[in-house]
């Protein structure tokens, strides 16, 4: 059984090796000032930037989800964008992605929200057989300027 929660301030320690895993994952390296940027965003309520803790039996953070809300010119409510989404290698298969995903859905159903949408890499075969389960891939291509 997974616990979903807002992350909270006593979350950093457990928080940020996944954090690290995330980026491990991705083969990314971010300069510590930018992490400590986003879980002071994580935590602050005018920081644009929302996470929830998924918490095993035992009371461990597992696994985390990062999102944002914005306005979309199709519709007049919020559209969530799921941002970063991780869970420890040793909890997975335990349903702690599934229950970030459906308890970050279950909160726009009941806030009005129009979708919540993510991304992740072609290559990420384990996370995309649980996507394919609970959303719909679409057509949509991605490109990106780097600035």
């Amino acid at each position: 059984m997974i616990e979903i929660r807002p992350l909270c301030p006593a979350d950093k320690p457990d928080w940020l090796p996944l954090w690290q895993g995330y980026l491990d994952f991705y083969k990314t390296m971010l300069a510590p000032e930018v992490t400590e940027n986003t879980w002071a965003r994580l935590l602050s309520p005018t920081g644009g930037l929302e996470g929830l803790a998924g918490v095993d039996q035992a009371g461990t953070l597992v696994g985390f989800a990062h999102y944002l809300l914005h306005l979309g010119t199709w519709d007049t409510g919020h559209v969530c964008y799921l941002e970063d989404l991780f869970v420890a290698p040793d909890a997975r298969n335990l349903g702690a992605g599934r229950a970030l995903i459906e308890h970050l859905a279950m909160t726009g159903r009941a806030s009005g929200w129009q979708r919540v949408y993510w991304q992740t890499a072609q290559n990420n075969k384990t996370a995309r057989r649980l996507y394919d389960k609970l959303a719909t891939q679409t057509d949509w291509v991605r490109y990106e300027i780097e600035l």
